[in-house]
């Protein structure tokens, strides 16, 4: 069974993190910060990750410890998932598109944590979200997921549609990537044997 869940407590935030990596997209996300809910639904659904997420934060300082760390006990829990990865593809890409927006999303699930980002959002809040979170939670996404994620903005002058465009990209890519591929069940996507 591809599931995992993590708990993470510090001072600063509470998060439960639970995923099944075989599962159909359904979701139950609540973190206290509306925008982000949006998009951590959006990554499951695509993803067809299952996903419930609880997170309680510092809000009167801001949004960006509570976004942060989910980020990285979503990492952590995806790491955990994915065990010693026997039989995944591995590599995935995804240009989605999003009215005039357009983000491509290459990842590897390689153990080896790096994250190229090539976006640029045109605000610097979407409602009351701080649009450099987006930015946040993808860094400690692939840090604690050791995936080395690459992402693009093709296009895009609305920060709602980036944003959620980004979502939806690595949501595909990720999708594709934890998938069991039939014809290498049975290996480590390496020539090393081990990631």
């Amino acid at each position: 069974m591809r599931q995992a869940s993590v708990t993470r407590s510090t001072a600063e935030t509470k998060i439960t993190v639970e995923i099944n990596l075989d599962g159909t997209g359904v979701y139950d996300n609540k973190t206290g910060v509306g925008f982000f809910d949006h998009m951590l639904d959006q990554l499951s659904r695509h993803s067809l990750i299952d996903m419930t997420i609880r997170a309680e934060g510092d809000y009167h300082i801001d949004d960006h410890h509570t976004v942060e760390d989910v980020g990285i006990s979503l990492g952590q829990a995806l790491t955990q998932a994915l065990g010693d990865k026997k039989g995944i593809r591995r590599y995935a890409t995804c240009h989605l598109p999003m009215d005039d927006a357009q983000v491509r999303a290459s990842l590897d699930l390689s153990a080896r944590p790096f994250l190229i980002w090539n976006l640029e959002m045109p605000t610097q809040k979407i409602g009351t979200f701080d649009t450099e979170l987006v930015r946040e939670f993808f860094q400690g996404f692939a840090t604690h997921g050791g995936i080395t994620l690459h992402v693009d903005q093709i296009h895009g002058f609305n920060s709602h549609h980036i944003a959620e465009a980004t979502f939806k990209a690595v949501a595909r890519a990720l999708r594709e990537a934890v998938e069991v591929d039939p014809r290498k069940a049975d290996a480590i996507p390496s020539t090393k044997g081990a990631l």
